[in-house]
């Protein structure tokens, strides 16, 4: 399973690549790379058949509230 993330201090940016097994591979990448680097390993939206942060938390699947059965006050 591959885990990336972005990684932000007071200065730069960066993209943690991280495999189980394999040193951490860290570098800095602007906001347009490192949106590269998760489309190209699939981790940019919920895919089919992958397992990503969308598929595991629901990311993008937000349901709404249920409403109050209760009747709005009167004035």
């Amino acid at each position: 399973m591959i885990v990336i993330r972005r990684l932000t201090d007071r200065r730069r940016a960066y993209t943690g690549i991280f495999l189980l097994g394999e040193p951490p591979r860290i570098f800095p990448t602007s906001d347009a790379e490192h949106s590269r680097i998760l489309e190209i390993y699939k981790q940019d939206r919920a895919h089919p058949d992958i397992v990503n942060d969308f598929s595991e938390f629901a990311l993008g699947h937000d349901e709404a509230l249920p409403r109050s059965a209760a009747k709005p006050p009167t004035a």
